[in-house]
Order: structure tokens, then C-alpha cells, then sequence
């Protein structure tokens, strides 16, 4: 049997299991349908071997479950960066790395072949010349490496400006620690910590979503699209049936709900030829497609659109362009007026007006009344009435009552 390794090749995987063992805790050995139980027992060992401190388990009638448990509040940092930090490589990989980036450290930029002279000069190590030249331009397109072109020489150097003004400047400290904790990308601000030796002793935040540094390697790629105008193709996986489809669009924003944290891309689908939000973390791989010429009225369109957005769904393209929702509440003015309070700042773009004392109305056109449906329930007791050219909304909400009313009062 070969031995346990906790380094990884492909991080999709690994991100799959994290952010089930994280949000799905629940899943016992059975449950993980994708793959087979070797794939489960790797995964799992390298879960314990990455986050010891935090995996738990729990017996159930189905079985042992495996689960993470983090406390955002107690902590400094994303303890789920370790798993970026978790990366396969072969002997010559690691000497390669010191040598390479040591060299470059005390001598101006050179050729690959330059560069393999100059470690057998002050290292008496030999390296194919093929082998640096590859490790070079990974270095490159990771951005270790400053790689320049002169003449017909593509030279490579160390780029030590940031960790120079850093070091310089650090009163930047307390915001690369804040940074670290609550930004997309926040391993770059991590690493950075890493290497300045610093770690942060000011910032906590109470609810924060760790598992979303999972799928920065996706955002990045969206993001790269959105700059570029380009169209993307992106797999996606099902979070009911665990199919996988295949999307091709144009990237156009990321929307986050300041309820749950999840991302969502708001992208246009070329095939329905309509507006799309998939959540990011149902994104497999994403891939750049052909430069879009309408990207600009493309872009234009979403933020029109946006003014009737109550969370993130544009409903289908046939579907009513605005659904009407007016609710008529009563409200004590005297002992109540967190509950108007809560109306503006909760209600979006929804206009609130004074009929009568104690009685308000609150007014919002959207483009899926579905949506509101959650929050208009958490005034049940205040509703006197509900008004709406979405008869499917209002039969829905009432219907609920209903049943809720049989529940309990047992009729």
C-alpha cells in the first residue's frame, strides 16, 4: 500500500471535501456518492492531517460522522488557508525553489541558461537547463518572478518591492491583517504575514464566512474575465443531484448577501439570452472564451436591472418584467419604531408612507416577488392587508397562512 500523503496535485477535490465536511457535516463515509471510499479516506486523512484542531466526529444510526467546527470569532486568521498552502512537488521542486529565488536575490536578471550556469557556479548543483527555464515561468505566471523581455533574452528577477515597503511602512501591518481575515484573496494577505513574520493580535470578526476562501481560485478566473470582457465556461455542479453542466456566458459582476455571505455571479447566458446568478461555490473549473462585443449594453442592462433586484434573481425572460408588492402594516408608533427602523433599512428601495396613525404602508417594485416571500412572513401579526399584481405571490403567502393557522390551532 502506498504511503499517506497529505500534498495535493488538484485543489478542486480537496475544496470539495473541505467545504462538505465544513457546511455538510452531517454526511457520514455513504453519503459521498462522487467518489470511492479510498478517494473519502485520502481526503479525510489530509483533512486531520491540515486542521487537527478543529475536526470532530459524532456517532449516528447511519454512522461516524466527520465534521469541522470554527468559531470565527475566536480567531485570528482563516485556519481553511492551510489547505492552499497544501501542494505536491518532487525533490527537485523544492531545491530548485530555494536556489532559484536565493540566486536571483543577489544578482541582477538573467537568462534561464544564465541562471543554470550561475547554481552550478555558487551552489556546485547541476539542473537541466529545460527543468529551470519551466520553473521560471511558473514562477513567472505565479508572480514570483518579474519575467522581461530584451532584445531576443527573456530574463527573470526577484520582484522584493512590496516586501521592502512593507517593512518600511508598518503602519500597512494592521491593514494587511484585516485584510488577511475578511477580503476575498485573503491568502495573499496571509502569505504576506507569513513571510514578514507577523501575525494579527488586533482584529476578530464575529461572523465571518471561512469557507469562502474556497473559491477564490474560481473568482479570480471570473474576475479575469470581467476585466478582459470575455466570455467564460463554467462547470457547474448540481447541489441537488450533483450533475454537472456546462454554462457559457458573459461575467458581469459578483453579488454577495449580507445575510449568508454566499457569492453569486450575475452573468448573461447566451443561449437563453437572459440574465443568470449561479453561486460560486456550485462553480467547478471556469475557463476564457472569445472577447464579447456587446459587453458594455450587456453591462448597462444588468444595472438597470439591479434597481428592482431584492436578492439575486432576475426570473426567467417571459415572466412579468416587475411584480408590484404593497403591504399595509400596523405599527405602534409609540413602542414601535424599530419596526420602522427595520422597514428602511431592510426594504431596499421600498417607499414607506404614514395613512393613518399607527397604519403605514410599505411600497417596492421587483423583478421576483418570490423572493420577499421570507421576509414578509416576519411581520405576520402587523400585515393588515397585501396588495400585488402577482396573484401566484399572494395565493403562495396566503396558502401558508392557512396551513401555519390548521398547524396550530389543530383544525
Amino acid at each position: 500500500m502506498s504511503e499517506f500523503n497529505e500534498l495535493i496535485k488538484s485543489f478542486s477535490k480537496s475544496r470539495e471535501y473541505v467545504r462538505d465536511f465544513f457546511v455538510y457535516g452531517f454526511k457520514t463515509r455513504d453519503d459521498f456518492t462522487c467518489w470511492s471510499s479510498r478517494t473519502y479516506d485520502t481526503e479525510r486523512r489530509r483533512l486531520e492531517s491540515w486542521l487537527p484542531e478543529y475536526v470532530n466526529q459524532d456517532y449516528t444510526e447511519k454512522g461516524k460522522n466527520i465534521y469541522l467546527a470554527i468559531d470565527s470569532n475566536l480567531l485570528s486568521t482563516n485556519p481553511l488557508y492551510r489547505v492552499w498552502k497544501a501542494k505536491s512537488f518532487t525533490d527537485n521542486d523544492i531545491k530548485l525553489h530555494f536556489y532559484i529565488l536565493d540566486y536571483l536575490e543577489a544578482n541582477e536578471p538573467q537568462t534561464s541558461e544564465e541562471i543554470t550556469d550561475g547554481l552550478l557556479d555558487s551552489y556546485n548543483v547541476i539542473f537541466d537547463a529545460q527543468m529551470v527555464r519551466r520553473k521560471c515561468n511558473e514562477y513567472a505566471d505565479e508572480g514570483l518572478l518579474l519575467k522581461t523581455k530584451q532584445g531576443k533574452k527573456i530574463l527573470y528577477g526577484v520582484d522584493d518591492i512590496n516586501h521592502q515597503a512593507l517593512k518600511e511602512h508598518q503602519e500597512l501591518y494592521d491593514a494587511l491583517k484585516l485584510f488577511q481575515l475578511n477580503c476575498p484573496f485573503g491568502i495573499i494577505g496571509n502569505t504576506l504575514m507569513d513571510n514578514l513574520s507577523i501575525e494579527n493580535d488586533i482584529f476578530s470578526i464575529k461572523h465571518n464566512f471561512f469557507v469562502h476562501t474556497l473559491e477564490d481560485e474560481v473568482l479570480y478566473k471570473i474576475l479575469d474575465g470581467i476585466k478582459a470582457k470575455r466570455e467564460v465556461t463554467l462547470e457547474i455542479k448540481s447541489t441537488k443531484t450533483d450533475n454537472i453542466s456546462t454554462l457559457t456566458c458573459v461575467p458581469l459582476s459578483i453579488i454577495i448577501s449580507t445575510r449568508t455571505g454566499r457569492r453569486f455571479l450575475c452573468c448573461y447566458d447566451n443561449k437563453i439570452k437572459h440574465f443568470r446568478t449561479p453561486r460560486l461555490d456550485t462553480i467547478k473549473s471556469v475557463s476564457l472564451g472569445e472577447l464579447c462585443e456587446s459587453y458594455d449594453q450587456l453591462k448597462s442592462e444588468e444595472l438597470a436591472s439591479r434597481d428592482y433586484l431584492w436578492g439575486v434573481s432576475f426570473l426567467a425572460k417571459n415572466d412579468a418584467p416587475t411584480s408590484t408588492v404593497k403591504l399595509t402594516l400596523n405599527i405602534n408608533e409609540q413602542t414601535e419604531g424599530f419596526i420602522l427602523n427595520r422597514l428602511e433599512r431592510e426594504g431596499k428601495s421600498g417607499v414607506i408612507t404614514k395613512i393613518a396613525d399607527n397604519t403605514f404602508t410599505y411600497e417596492i417594485k421587483v423583478l421576483d416577488a418570490n423572493e420577499m416571500v421570507p421576509w414578509i412572513r416576519t411581520f405576520i401579526g402587523r400585515i393588515i392587508d397585501i396588495e400585488t399584481n402577482n396573484e401566484i405571490i399572494k395565493h403562495k403567502f396566503k396558502r401558508d397562512l392557512r396551513a401555519m393557522y390548521k398547524m396550530y390551532l389543530n383544525e
